[in-house]
């Protein structure tokens, strides 16, 4: 789950700051983790802990209200009554990867990704969006080879993966929709020739590059085997010590890949 929390802090600075090209700094000195990486955390420490994802997005979510969460959800964490919201952002698809790296089977990863999602995003783009960037990772981690991931989120998900980052690029824009944002990632990913190509990829479409790199680093995590021990340092710098501690916790029982 490094891998998506790498990306989260890669692209942070550019996520209101669109960039088209795969030539900047990985780590600006402006960079931060942002809720991508506090939700994600908050899935992890789910699944450590047996407890709900709904107890634990709250707590940790309220640790951390400057994170940069969306008004709806904002609005659901400090809810003395909070219900799901009927979304279809690409907040469900943001923080699911823990899922695609913890359980054993696709029936798993599909059930457990749904209950990730529906506490907020209860929308059946929000839903599937979880689904498949959990089944993307799961698929990455256990041996999947690209062409065959590509034909199964398509076939099973209904998303336009006959693109290559070099047909989107030019007309994307800016958006937080599951199914605006998730294909494009799994995209980077496919097109992607290492993590760090990848991540790369995902910035450079100038869209909203934080989640876009989120995702696709979080699949390329599992595929590669693992974030360059570099890359991998310098994200867990700008992690606080509980997070980080939860980070470290996750990838000691679950590790990055089964390849």
């Amino acid at each position: 789950m490094i891998g998506a929390i790498a990306g989260d802090i890669i692209g942070s600075v550019y996520e209101h700051r669109p960039i088209k090209t795969k030539n900047f700094p990985l780590f600006h000195p402006q960079c931060r983790f942002t809720d991508d990486t506090v939700l994600t955390v908050a899935v992890a420490e789910a699944i450590l802990a047996g407890r709900s994802y709904f107890e634990t997005m709250r707590d940790l979510g309220r640790r951390y209200p400057g994170a940069g969460y969306g008004g709806s959800f904002m609005g659901w964490l400090f809810s003395d009554d909070p219900s799901p919201y009927n979304s279809w952002g690409n907040g469900s698809a943001m923080r699911v990867s823990p899922v695609g790296f913890a359980f054993s089977s696709e029936e798993e990863v599909i059930r457990e990704a749904r209950k990730t999602a529906e506490i907020t995003h209860n929308h059946p783009e929000g839903i599937k969006g979880a689904q498949a960037t959990a089944l993307a990772v799961f698929s990455a981690r256990t041996g999947r080879d690209k062409e065959s991931m590509r034909v199964e989120i398509m076939e099973r998900f209904g998303y336009n993966m006959n693109r290559t980052v070099e047909e989107i690029r030019p007309a994307y824009s800016f958006d937080i929709s599951c199914q605006g944002t998730v294909p494009e990632a799994i995209i980077a990913f496919l097109d992607s020739e290492s993590w760090e190509d990848a991540v790369r990829n995902a910035v450079s479409l100038g869209g909203d590059s934080d989640t876009l790199a989120c995702i696709a680093g979080s699949i390329a995590e599992a595929f590669y085997g693992g974030v360059p021990g570099e890359i991998r340092e310098k994200a867990f710098m700008h992690l606080t010590p509980d997070l980080r501690q939860t980070v470290e916790k996750f990838m000691d029982e679950y590790g990055s890949t089964a390849r």
